[in-house]
């Protein structure tokens, strides 16, 4: 199984990507993509696109309403590499466009950092 580390636009590495699961440093589950290279939450909730050079990249102003989807079943554990590649040269993005691994983090969050989930304390 491939694993690809995920970028920010400054070149820190932030997460892996591997069969079509996005992971954090820690191993623990982020997100997924479609066949199109669409980015969801845990929750199925979309976040922007995978771009080539694996960052998370989202339209600044989205016009138009993504319905949640179904989120796949819950990967294992990933165990990360402690070593990962220096990013690639990162292409520039459009004005309209923002990195959301770097601009909004907290947008793929793990499954017991679901920001709907009422604390019962």
């Amino acid at each position: 199984m491939p694993q690809s580390p995920l970028y920010t636009s400054r070149g820190d590495a932030v997460g892996m990507f591997v069969d079509g699961y996005l992971y954090d440093l820690l191993g623990e589950w982020i997100g997924w993509t479609d066949n199109r290279g669409q980015v969801f939450t845990v929750t199925g909730e979309y976040v922007g696109w995978l771009s080539r050079d694996f960052r998370v990249l989202r339209k600044r102003a989205i016009d138009f309403t993504i319905p949640r989807r179904p989120p796949p079943a819950r990967p294992p554990k990933l165990r990360v590499p402690p070593v990962l590649p220096l990013a690639p040269l990162m292409a520039e993005i459009r004005h309209d466009t923002i990195d959301v691994l770097e601009e909004m983090p907290e947008r793929l969050y793990t499954l017991d950092a679901d920001p709907d989930v009422k604390d019962i304390d």
